[in-house]
């Protein structure tokens, strides 16, 4: 991916599931604490917006938690 071709910001969305964390890709600009968001039929709430855990990765990432 050079960014080239596609200049919409992304970010990445880290959050807890039953099977285990899972890290997905999203566009657009990321939400702020406390904002909702879906992820399948989970209802999640972010709880931190940092820098991706993975190296050498600009984009940010939203750390949430499902709402029960």
């Amino acid at each position: 991916m050079d960014g080239q071709h596609d200049s919409s910001p992304r970010y990445l969305v880290f959050v807890w599931k039953p099977t285990g964390y899972e890290l997905s890709e999203r566009q657009g600009e990321p939400p702020g604490v406390g904002s909702e968001l879906s992820e399948g039929d989970l209802r999640l709430r972010v709880y931190k917006v940092g820098p991706s855990p993975l190296p050498a990765d600009s984009r940010p990432c939203v750390y949430a938690n499902p709402i029960r």
